[in-house]
C-alpha cells in the first residue's frame, strides 16, 4: 500500500536531506513536488492544497531553515501534518457501560461490509466478549447465509429470524441480545450498487429504531476518491461515527485513507489488510504516517509478532541463535511465522529503512514459501541439521523429491548461508549488513 506515494515522497526528501543549507525557494520547490505526488495518489485536491499550505508555512520558518539539519526538520513537519491529516490519534470503538454494545455496519454493496462484520466479531471474540452477528440484508442473495457461515468460522452466534423486514430483525436481535446477555451486537445492513433513497430510508429507520452505539461506514479503499465521495454522502444523509477502509493492502495510491477524515470529519477506526478473518487492524494515524514516509512501523511489527510467535518457541530459537545452532528446520519455522505475520512484503514495510529497499519479487516470494517448505521437507533430518553435507547428488535428489530445480535448491541454501552469517554478525554486535537478510531471493 502507498508504494507509489512513498517512492515519490522519498525522492523529494532525498534532495532536501542532501543539502546542508535550505532556502525558502528549495522548500517551495519540494512542496510543489509533494503536491503533485499527493494529487497523483488520488488525494482530494482541497485536502492537498490545505496540507501543502500548512507544511510550507511551518517549513519556511526561521527555526527550520536555520537548524543544523533543515532537511530532516522539514520531513518532521511533513510527518506531523500527515498524522494530523489522518486523524491525529487512534479512535477506538465506544463500548457501552450497559451491554450489549450495538454496532451498525453501513456501506455500498461490494465494499466488504459483511466480511468486515465477521472480522470485527472475531476481534471481540478474541477479547473474550460474547458476540451476536445479525444478518439484516434481506435483499442481496445469500447475504444471510454468508454471515451465518462467517459466524461459524469465527465461533460466535448468528441471529435467526423469519421476518424479512430489516428494521424488525434488528429490533428483535437487540431484545434477544439483552435477554441472552450478549456483550456485542453487530448489525450487517443492506447495501446497493449505488446510493438511493430507499436504502437511506431503511438505514435511518434501523438507526432510529435500534439506536446503535457505533455506526461504522465500510468503504473500499481501491475506489479512491469515489469512496470518499460516497462516505461524504452517507455522513450527510445518515451520519456515522467512524470509517473502516477495506482492501487497503491492495491500494498502492492511498487517496481514500489520506482524504476521508478531512472530508467527512470522521476518523478511520479500522483497516482491512487482506481477505482472511484475522486481517482487520486498528488504525493508528502516527504509524500510518511513518509508513507512508518510509519510516517503518515497529510497534505494529512487534504486535504482530506477539500475536503469532509462541513464547516458548521464541525462547528455544533465542537459545539456538546464542549457540549458533540455527538450522534449516528452524529456518523453515521462521518462514512460516513470516507468512502468519502477513508476508515478507508486509513486514518489510514495517521495518525502518527497509521499505525503501527494492526487494526482488517480494510478492512472488510470499507465494513461493510453499516451494521452500517442499524443498526442506525433501531433505533428511541430517541434511536439515547440517546443510554443508548437501553435495551435488544430494541436491539433485532433493530437487526431484520436491518437484523443483537444482537451481532452486542452490538458491535456498545460499540464502540460508547468508542468514547464518548475519546471525553471527548480530551476535557480535555488527548490524551494518542487516539488509543482506532481506536481499536474498527465495527459490522461484
Amino acid at each position: 500500500m502507498f508504494d507509489a506515494l512513498t517512492g515519490k515522497l522519498d525522492a523529494v526528501f532525498k534532495k532536501l536531506r542532501g543539502r546542508g543549507v535550505l532556502k525558502e525557494e528549495d522548500v517551495k520547490e519540494a512542496m510543489r513536488e509533494v503536491r503533485l505526488a499527493l494529487l497523483e495518489a488520488d488525494v482530494n485536491f482541497k485536502v492537498v492544497k490545505e496540507f501543502v499550505n500548512k507544511v510550507q508555512e511551518r517549513a519556511v520558518g526561521r527555526e527550520i531553515l536555520a537548524s543544523l539539519t533543515p532537511g530532516q526538520q522539514v520531513i518532521k513537519v511533513v510527518h506531523e501534518e500527515l498524522v494530523s491529516l489522518l486523524g491525529g490519534t487512534q479512535s477506538k470503538l465506544h463500548l457501552s457501560s450497559n451491554p450489549p454494545t450495538v454496532i451498525m455496519m453501513v456501506g455500498l454493496q461490494g465494499s466488504g461490509k459483511t466480511t468486515t462484520a465477521g472480522k470485527l466479531a472475531r476481534n471481540f471474540k478474541k477479547d473474550g466478549r460474547k458476540v451476536l452477528l445479525v444478518p439484516a440484508d434481506t435483499r442481496r442473495p445469500a447475504a444471510i447465509e454468508q454471515l451465518k457461515t462467517l459466524a461459524r468460522q469465527v465461533g460466535v452466534d448468528a441471529f435467526t429470524s423469519e421476518s424479512m423486514d430489516p428494521v424488525a430483525i434488528c429490533r428483535a436481535a437487540r431484545d434477544f441480545a439483552e435477554r441472552s446477555l450478549f456483550e456485542v451486537v453487530i448489525l450487517d445492513t443492506a447495501g446497493r450498487l449505488q446510493i438511493d433513497a430507499p436504502l437511506m430510508d431503511e438505514l435511518r429507520q434501523i438507526k432510529t429504531g435500534v439506536k446503535p452505539h457505533e455506526v461504522l461506514f465500510v468503504a473500499d479503499a481501491m475506489t479512491g476518491q469515489e469512496a470518499v465521495n460516497i462516505a461524504e454522502t452517507f455522513n450527510k444523509d445518515l451520519g456515522f461515527d467512524g470509517v473502516v477502509l477495506t482492501k487497503l493492502d491492495g491500494d498502492a495510491r492511498g487517496g481514500a485513507a489520506l482524504s476521508v477524515k478531512a472530508v467527512t470529519g470522521r476518523p478511520i477506526k479500522f483497516t482491512g489488510m487482506g481477505e482472511k478473518l484475522d486481517a482487520l487492524e486498528p488504525f493508528f494515524p502516527d504509524r500510518m504516517a511513518s509508513r507512508i514516509l518510509g519510516m517503518g512501523d515497529v510497534m505494529s511489527l512487534i504486535e504482530k509478532a506477539q500475536e503469532t510467535v509462541n513464547a516458548e518457541e521464541a525462547a528455544k530459537l533465542a537459545k539456538k541463535l546464542k549457540q549458533s545452532s540455527f538450522d534449516l528446520e528452524d529456518f523453515r519455522g521462521q518462514l512460516k511465522q513470516v507468512k502468519k505475520m502477513g508476508g515478507l512484503g508486509s513486514i518489510m514495510g514495517m521495518i525502518p529503512g527497509m521499505s525503501k529497499m527494492k526487494l526482488p519479487d517480494a510478492d512472488v516470494n510470499d507465494k513461493e514459501l510453499v516451494k521452500v517448505d517442499a524443498i526442506i521437507s525433501s531433505m533428511t533430518p541430517r541434511e536439515r541439521a547440517n546443510h554443508t553435507i548437501i553435495n551435488g547428488s544430494r541436491r539433485a535428489r532433493i530437487a526431484k523429491g520436491s518437484g523443483t530445480q537444482v537451481q532452486d535448491v542452490n538458491r535456498l541454501l545460499k540464502q540460508f548461508a547468508e542468514m547464518q552469517k548475519m546471525m553471527k554478525m548480530m551476535k557480535g554486535g555488527k548490524m551494518k549488513d542487516m539488509g543482506r537478510m532481506f536481499g536474498g531471493r527465495l527459490p522461484r
